[in-house]
């Protein structure tokens, strides 16, 4: 079985687990460790003390997984629409990624079938690792580089259709695959989410 039909077969599985979107992406050190490092090594992580934790592991996928060669990425939509909510006080609003069953669960069970279906199909013994947000990975610029979505100026990973509003869901793997090209900025100069954002 060639790459390619092996990157078909692991597409075709993440749409069948309803995924919205999937890119694969090359494993390897993060491009820009050396300013993870220092950014960490200035205090810029403030109170958030788990990014000092496992930070080579971090930077690099093969810290993770011995042998990673290749890092999917998947991505959710939660969007939908808002509630209808009573005028009866008091009210408070929940974010919208909290709303339903815990998105970890959901997320990880998703791509717990998705490998399952894959060990059926490929016809040879390879490793893999979920990630869904308690792994140290650095998500967003996996999906970056597989091509899932650009980081945007408020620090989220952006998708031209989808917005902001989708949960990643990795696997690292030792298998090789076909990869797909980095997502490209398309924020120019717009400055509206910054502009926006009282912090």
């Amino acid at each position: 079985m060639t790459t390619a039909e092996i990157t078909r077969i692991v597409k075709n599985l993440a749409r069948q687990q309803s995924f919205d979107r999937v890119g694969v992406a090359p494993s390897g050190e993060v491009a820009r460790a050396d300013y993870v490092r220092d950014w960490i090594a200035r205090g810029c992580a403030g109170q958030m003390h788990y990014l000092h934790k496992n930070l080579e592991m971090r930077l690099n996928p093969a810290l993770l997984l011995p042998g990673a060669r290749s890092v999917i990425v998947t991505a959710l939509n939660y969007h939908q629409p808002d509630p209808a909510i009573p005028d009866d006080p008091p009210r408070g609003r929940i974010a919208r990624y909290a709303w339903g069953t815990d998105y970890h669960n959901v997320i990880r069970q998703k791509l717990r079938a998705l490998l399952n279906e894959l060990r059926k199909s490929v016809l040879k013994n390879f490793d893999a690792k979920i990630c869904v947000d308690t792994a140290p990975i650095l998500e967003r610029h996996w999906a970056m580089i597989a091509g899932v979505g650009w980081i945007g100026k408020n620090t989220m990973v952006l998708h031209p259709s989808l917005g902001s509003y989708f949960f990643l869901g990795l696997i690292v793997t030792t298998l090789e695959l076909e990869y797909d090209p980095p997502a490209q900025d398309h924020c120019g100069s717009c400055t509206r989410c910054l502009d926006a954002c009282p912090t």
